[in-house]
């Protein structure tokens, strides 16, 4: 008996996104592929933070924690504010804080 599955391709391929969405989607999840990016989301997971604060943390010059951040402000992952001479950043918004949350439960569940 021969295996039918043109029907089932035929809704896969009306539910898959245009191939520019599918391309944004990838570029999104290549930010979460370096560990100083992720450290920085992890750790505005708990807290809003001031950039002298995030350098510290992940032992890095601002220079480089503002590129970091930079790329991460881009890709509307983290917000940020000013008070005076200081600029805070915290997570743009629970759909950041939900894939990060996911991520860690994937990895952390028993298998």
């Amino acid at each position: 008996m021969a295996h039918n599955h043109q029907e089932l391709l035929r809704e896969v391929r009306r539910e898959l996104p245009n191939d520019d969405l599918l391309c944004e989607l990838a570029e999104l999840y290549k930010l979460f592929g370096d560990v100083t990016r992720i450290r920085i989301l992890y750790a505005l997971l708990e807290a809003e933070l001031c950039v002298c604060a995030l350098c510290e943390l992940v032992a890095m010059e601002q220079s480089a924690v503002s590129h970091q951040l930079k790329k991460l402000r881009v890709a509307n992952l983290v917000k940020s504010r000013r008070s005076g001479k200081t600029v805070y950043y915290s997570l743009a918004d629970d759909h950041v804080r939900n894939l990060i949350s996911l991520g860690f439960e994937h990895l952390t569940e028993e298998r």
